[in-house]
């Protein structure tokens, strides 16, 4: 049975934070963990304390403050690093120790140098050891999706045995395509014995552009929690976007919800960008800056008349106060009369058309025209000042 809340697990302050040139201050990350409580995500992933002083005392400062959301730190199967994770979240409301390790062909023979039966033995005795320190420890088979299926059932299988509450099959090179990714999940749910026992979560990065579809096919297939990062951001081509997770949920899955708090989505992108310094690239899904802006004239026509020819969400639900109506090339009359009507002109039919001439003209020369271009037409184009009956000047 498919669970119909989808738990959030947002790790902006870990793995978000390890892309270059976005690291983040222990002030800018209380900043932020403030705010993705106020989004309400199920879980902060705060940080690896073990990397340094400053990242132990960060987390520990967050776990200090947050009181609603889960504190999650990170952590290798080694026992120095889990004692270490648990000392920073030892403050929280809600702790969680985040522990990891390789499972691929690949990463045991080149980066571990391990056997699958080490591998096993010290993912056991990595979550049996952070059980002494919380209830709540979740197990990730790093570069899941390139390990054998099978190995994973096992894995997965043990460390629920001894212990685990949420259990996490990362894409952690980006490699996976949606429905081989789904496949996946759909194995683990059917060939792990225990599996009702522990939470199903993915984590999948963007290294082909397919992040937050591998998680939405994930969810299908019987994911119980997504972890994503605020704007995408993350390691190389960054972490699926937990803005477009939740709003494809909200928008397109009538069996499943979150508990975000979709109109803090927009300032939370803002805040994020307002701290590294990296903007979103402006026609970003959900919180760029073309997201619910309109240039064409036939889409500014039927978005005037009713939103919902051409918006699918309305702008209000992801925080912000209203769509755009972008007055350039390839605008339409019925904008321009309408971005007219609001500076307070009113022009016959003619008027009118020789208004919008003029404006074809300029907007051939411009990305975009300024309202003190329109402005600058009215002048330009009518010969007369205004009077009673004539354009006019409202106030």
């Amino acid at each position: 049975m498919m669970n119909n809340h989808i738990e959030i697990f947002d790790t902006t302050l870990r793995d978000g934070e390890q892309s270059p040139g976005f690291s983040m201050n222990q002030e800018e990350k209380l900043q932020l963990a403030h705010q993705l409580e106020r989004l309400q995500v199920d879980v902060i992933e705060a940080g690896f304390p073990i990397a340094s002083d400053g990242d132990f005392e960060t987390v520990r400062e967050i776990s200090k403050h947050i009181t609603n959301s889960t504190v999650a730190a990170l952590c290798r199967t080694r026992h120095k690093d889990i004692d270490r994770a648990a000392a920073a979240v030892e403050p929280a409301a809600k702790p969680r120790i985040h522990t990891f390790i390789a499972t691929s062909d690949i990463h045991m023979k080149y980066k571990l140098k391990k056997t699958r039966d080490e591998v096993l033995d010290s993912a056991v005795d990595a979550v049996e050891h952070a059980t002494q320190y919380c209830d709540d420890v979740e197990f990730s088979a790093e570069d899941a999706s390139r390990s054998d299926p099978d190995f994973l059932y096992q894995i997965f299988e043990e460390v629920i045995k001894a212990g685990a509450k949420t259990i996490n099959v990362p894409d952690t090179v980006g490699y996976a395509m949606p429905w081989e990714y789904g496949n996946l999940i759909k194995g683990i749910k059917e060939n792990v014995p225990n599996i009702d026992q522990a939470t199903l979560s993915v984590h999948c990065h963007n290294d082909l552009g397919v992040a937050v579809a591998n998680s939405l096919m994930a969810i299908r297939n019987g994911a119980d929690q997504v972890e994503c990062t605020i704007n995408g951001i993350g390691e190389r081509a960054g972490n699926a976007s937990l803005e477009e997770i939740v709003m494809a949920i909200a928008t397109r899955d009538d069996d499943r919800e979150t508990k975000v708090v979709t109109e803090e989505l927009v300032p939370s992108s803002k805040l994020l960008s307002e701290i590294t310094g990296h903007n979103v690239q402006p026609n970003k899904a959900i919180v760029g800056d073309n997201a619910f802006a309109h240039e064409a004239g036939i889409h500014q026509h039927g978005v005037l008349n009713n939103p919902m020819t051409y918006e699918i969400m309305t702008p209000q639900s992801v925080g912000l106060e209203s769509n755009k109506i972008v007055l350039g090339k390839h605008s339409g009359r019925f904008a321009l009369n309408k971005k007219l009507q609001k500076m307070g002109y009113e022009l016959e039919k003619d008027e009118l058309n020789r208004v919008y001439f003029k404006f074809t003209q300029v907007a051939d020369e411009k990305k975009k025209v300024k309202e003190s271009d329109i402005l600058d037409l009215i002048i330009d184009t009518l010969s007369h000042q205004p009077a009673d009956g004539d354009p006019k000047v409202a106030g």
